[in-house]
Protein backbone atom coordinates (compact mmCIF):
# COMPACT_ATOMS: atom_id res chain seq x y z
CA UNK A 1 0.00 0.00 0.00
CA UNK A 2 1.32 3.57 -0.45
CA UNK A 3 1.65 5.61 2.12
CA UNK A 4 -0.73 7.98 0.75
CA UNK A 5 -4.09 5.03 0.28
CA UNK A 6 -5.51 5.95 3.68
CA UNK A 7 -6.62 9.04 2.67
CA UNK A 8 -9.02 7.62 0.39
CA UNK A 9 -11.13 6.78 3.23
CA UNK A 10 -11.00 10.16 4.48
CA UNK A 11 -13.54 13.16 4.82
CA UNK A 12 -13.75 15.67 3.12
CA UNK A 13 -13.57 17.89 6.38
CA UNK A 14 -10.49 16.28 7.49
CA UNK A 15 -8.70 16.62 4.45
CA UNK A 16 -9.43 20.17 4.40
CA UNK A 17 -8.18 20.15 7.80
CA UNK A 18 -4.79 18.19 6.95
CA UNK A 19 -4.15 21.01 3.99
CA UNK A 20 -4.88 24.05 6.69
CA UNK A 21 -2.50 22.57 8.74
CA UNK A 22 -0.02 22.41 5.75
CA UNK A 23 -0.70 25.89 4.43
CA UNK A 24 -0.01 27.11 8.48
CA UNK A 25 3.09 24.52 8.40
CA UNK A 26 4.72 25.30 5.10
CA UNK A 27 7.69 22.96 3.36
CA UNK A 28 10.91 22.32 4.49
CA UNK A 29 12.38 23.97 7.61
CA UNK A 30 15.54 22.96 9.79
CA UNK A 31 16.18 25.63 12.18
CA UNK A 32 18.64 25.12 14.49
CA UNK A 33 16.69 26.67 17.12
CA UNK A 34 14.04 24.22 16.74
CA UNK A 35 14.45 20.91 19.24
CA UNK A 36 12.34 19.54 16.39
CA UNK A 37 15.18 19.69 13.62
CA UNK A 38 14.24 18.92 10.15
CA UNK A 39 10.74 19.52 9.59
CA UNK A 40 8.73 19.40 6.43
CA UNK A 41 4.54 19.84 6.11
CA UNK A 42 4.76 19.88 9.91
CA UNK A 43 6.46 16.33 10.09
CA UNK A 44 9.70 16.22 12.17
CA UNK A 45 12.36 14.13 11.41
CA UNK A 46 11.91 11.91 14.18
CA UNK A 47 8.18 11.29 13.03
CA UNK A 48 8.92 10.91 9.84
CA UNK A 49 11.94 8.43 10.55
CA UNK A 50 9.58 6.33 12.97
CA UNK A 51 7.04 5.92 9.92
CA UNK A 52 9.73 4.83 7.70
CA UNK A 53 10.93 7.00 5.68
CA UNK A 54 14.84 7.42 5.35
CA UNK A 55 15.46 10.15 2.55
CA UNK A 56 16.21 13.46 3.20
CA UNK A 57 13.63 15.58 4.92
CA UNK A 58 13.88 18.08 1.93
CA UNK A 59 12.22 15.38 -0.07
CA UNK A 60 9.63 14.24 1.99
CA UNK A 61 6.36 13.79 0.24
CA UNK A 62 3.49 15.61 0.97
CA UNK A 63 1.32 12.68 0.04
CA UNK A 64 3.21 10.63 3.12
CA UNK A 65 2.78 13.84 5.31
CA UNK A 66 -0.23 13.71 4.56
CA UNK A 67 -1.06 10.08 6.02
CA UNK A 68 1.73 11.11 9.00
CA UNK A 69 -1.21 13.88 9.79
CA UNK A 70 -4.54 11.78 9.39
CA UNK A 71 -3.54 9.03 10.99
CA UNK A 72 -0.79 10.46 14.00
CA UNK A 73 -2.88 13.55 14.97
CA UNK A 74 -6.63 13.17 13.97
CA UNK A 75 -7.12 9.17 14.29
CA UNK A 76 -5.02 8.31 17.23
CA UNK A 77 -5.51 11.20 19.57
CA UNK A 78 -9.26 10.51 19.17
CA UNK A 79 -9.99 13.72 16.92
CA UNK A 80 -12.17 12.17 14.48
CA UNK A 81 -15.04 11.85 16.29
CA UNK A 82 -14.86 16.12 16.72
CA UNK A 83 -14.55 16.82 12.47
CA UNK A 84 -17.82 15.99 12.16
CA UNK A 85 -19.51 17.32 15.57
CA UNK A 86 -17.17 20.26 15.00
CA UNK A 87 -14.66 20.84 12.12
CA UNK A 88 -13.41 23.86 13.54
CA UNK A 89 -12.98 22.95 16.85
CA UNK A 90 -11.48 19.90 15.57
CA UNK A 91 -9.10 22.23 13.49
CA UNK A 92 -8.10 23.81 16.36
CA UNK A 93 -7.29 20.92 17.93
CA UNK A 94 -5.01 19.59 15.15
CA UNK A 95 -3.27 22.08 14.13
CA UNK A 96 -2.21 22.48 18.11
CA UNK A 97 -1.49 18.75 18.10
CA UNK A 98 1.10 19.41 14.89
CA UNK A 99 2.66 22.22 16.57
CA UNK A 100 3.18 20.64 20.34
CA UNK A 101 1.90 16.89 19.78
CA UNK A 102 -1.54 15.91 20.29
CA UNK A 103 -1.30 15.17 24.17
CA UNK A 104 -1.18 18.74 25.19
CA UNK A 105 -4.45 19.66 22.90
CA UNK A 106 -6.19 16.75 24.41
CA UNK A 107 -5.04 17.90 27.81
CA UNK A 108 -6.67 21.79 26.72
CA UNK A 109 -9.50 20.23 26.21
CA UNK A 110 -10.57 18.07 28.57
CA UNK A 111 -9.52 20.94 30.63
CA UNK A 112 -11.56 23.62 28.79
CA UNK A 113 -14.86 21.10 28.81
CA UNK A 114 -14.37 20.95 32.63
CA UNK A 115 -14.23 24.49 33.45
CA UNK A 116 -17.69 25.23 31.48
CA UNK A 117 -19.61 22.48 33.02
CA UNK A 118 -20.74 24.26 36.07
CA UNK A 119 -19.38 22.02 38.51
CA UNK A 120 -20.58 19.16 36.69
CA UNK A 121 -24.06 20.21 36.51
CA UNK A 122 -24.28 20.05 32.57
CA UNK A 123 -22.25 16.78 32.29
CA UNK A 124 -19.80 14.46 34.29
CA UNK A 125 -16.25 15.74 35.24
CA UNK A 126 -13.40 14.49 32.93
CA UNK A 127 -10.45 13.10 34.27
CA UNK A 128 -7.68 15.30 32.25
CA UNK A 129 -5.43 12.20 31.19
CA UNK A 130 -4.76 13.55 27.65
CA UNK A 131 -6.54 10.79 26.21
CA UNK A 132 -9.75 11.73 23.95
CA UNK A 133 -12.31 8.89 24.20
CA UNK A 134 -16.05 8.57 24.24
CA UNK A 135 -16.70 10.49 27.38
CA UNK A 136 -15.04 13.72 26.18
CA UNK A 137 -16.65 12.91 23.00
CA UNK A 138 -19.77 13.36 24.95
CA UNK A 139 -18.57 16.05 27.27
CA UNK A 140 -18.44 18.09 23.87
CA UNK A 141 -21.95 16.67 22.44
CA UNK A 142 -23.36 17.57 26.02
CA UNK A 143 -21.47 21.64 25.48
CA UNK A 144 -23.21 21.52 21.77
CA UNK A 145 -26.67 20.37 23.01
CA UNK A 146 -26.79 23.29 25.64
CA UNK A 147 -25.16 25.64 24.05
CA UNK A 148 -25.47 25.33 20.56
CA UNK A 149 -23.17 24.12 18.13
CA UNK A 150 -21.99 27.27 17.01
CA UNK A 151 -21.83 28.77 20.56
CA UNK A 152 -20.25 25.85 22.36
CA UNK A 153 -17.65 25.73 19.28
CA UNK A 154 -16.63 29.25 19.74
CA UNK A 155 -16.25 28.59 23.70
CA UNK A 156 -13.59 25.58 22.96
CA UNK A 157 -11.78 27.87 20.30
CA UNK A 158 -11.06 30.55 22.57
CA UNK A 159 -10.31 28.98 25.46
CA UNK A 160 -7.78 26.50 23.46
CA UNK A 161 -6.20 29.33 21.99
CA UNK A 162 -5.53 30.90 25.78
CA UNK A 163 -4.15 27.91 26.85
CA UNK A 164 -2.18 27.42 23.40
CA UNK A 165 -0.85 31.15 24.54
CA UNK A 166 0.12 29.87 28.12
CA UNK A 167 2.07 27.07 26.53
CA UNK A 168 4.04 29.00 24.05
CA UNK A 169 4.41 31.95 26.58
CA UNK A 170 5.67 29.38 29.08
CA UNK A 171 8.21 27.63 26.42
CA UNK A 172 9.43 31.12 25.85
CA UNK A 173 10.07 32.25 29.79
CA UNK A 174 12.02 28.58 30.48
CA UNK A 175 14.46 28.46 27.29
CA UNK A 176 15.03 31.58 25.64
CA UNK A 177 15.71 29.75 22.02
CA UNK A 178 11.89 29.82 21.69
CA UNK A 179 11.41 33.37 21.66
CA UNK A 180 12.78 33.03 18.76
CA UNK A 181 9.03 31.40 17.54
CA UNK A 182 6.85 33.36 19.56
CA UNK A 183 6.29 35.79 16.47
CA UNK A 184 5.26 33.29 14.34
CA UNK A 185 3.52 30.94 16.84
CA UNK A 186 1.49 34.26 17.69
CA UNK A 187 0.48 35.52 14.09
CA UNK A 188 0.47 31.62 12.37
CA UNK A 189 -0.52 29.74 15.51
CA UNK A 190 -3.07 31.64 17.74
CA UNK A 191 -6.54 32.84 16.53
CA UNK A 192 -5.81 30.86 13.14
CA UNK A 193 -9.21 29.20 13.30
CA UNK A 194 -11.38 31.99 12.48
CA UNK A 195 -14.45 32.19 15.23
CA UNK A 196 -16.22 32.46 12.14
CA UNK A 197 -15.87 29.01 10.90
CA UNK A 198 -17.74 27.88 13.88
CA UNK A 199 -21.41 29.24 12.22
Amino acid sequence: MSKGKILATASAAALAIVASVFNVEGGYVNNPADPGGATNHGVTQAVARADGFTGDMRDFPKEWAQKIVYEGYIVKPGFLPLVDLSPAAAEELIDSGVNAGPTKPSIWLQTALNSLNRQGKDWPELTVDGQVGAKTIAAYASLQKLRGRAEACRMIVKLLDAQQAAHYLNLAKNNSNFETFMPGWTINRLGNVPLEKCA
